[in-house]
């Protein structure tokens, strides 16, 4: 399986018991969803490798505690901290018609009630405190923040985030 055609369920960050137990750290608002789970991919030496999961409970509401089959002690559970943990895309939950994955709207249209058509969503930057949008317009990278309030609407058949965000905003990206 290629990381292409999977989601990012989240990290490994650290053992829970000596009999090789860990804990993932999920990436989700629905922590729930992820308890039914009978296997993930875990990245490893830069490949997916596949993990069975024995039994998994939630910990202070987003660790997963997991037991891997064939993962029995410290040391074996030691070699996995800090691997990213993904399933295939077909695994996700659906969405809300006004919800979305980042990953799916890479590519779409952003307009802003204000300004007009600002261009084309390139990306979602996950790494600042603050997730952000990131748009290409005409070569210049426009940054707005993903706010709820800052979306008016998502049209999935067209393509297009709809914005109402503060003025003066977009402008400053390009001047």
């Amino acid at each position: 399986m290629r990381k292409e055609d999977c989601f990012y369920v989240g990290k490994i960050v650290s053992k829970f018991s000596f009999k090789g137990e860990l804990l993932i750290k999920l990436d989700t608002d629905d922590p729930q969803h992820y308890l039914k789970m009978e296997s993930v991919l875990v990245e490893y030496r830069k490949k997916l490798i596949p993990f069975f999961i024995k039994k998994s409970s939630l910990q202070k509401s987003e660790l997963l505690r997991v037991k891997f089959e064939d993962i029995d002690t410290e040391e074996d559970a030691e070699d996995l901290i800090k691997r990213e943990v993904y399933l295939p895309l077909e695994e996700l939950p659906v969405l809300e018609h006004d919800q979305f994955y980042f990953h799916e709207i890479i590519g779409y249209k952003a307009t802003d009630k204000n300004f007009g058509e600002i261009g084309t969503l390139t990306g979602v930057n996950t790494t600042s405190p603050q997730a952000l949008f990131e748009i290409d317009h005409n070569g210049k990278q426009v940054l707005i923040p993903l706010n709820d309030d800052f979306i008016s609407q998502v049209d999935k058949e067209q393509k297009i985030i709809h914005l109402d965000v503060p003025e003066g905003l977009i402008e400053m990206y390009l001047e």
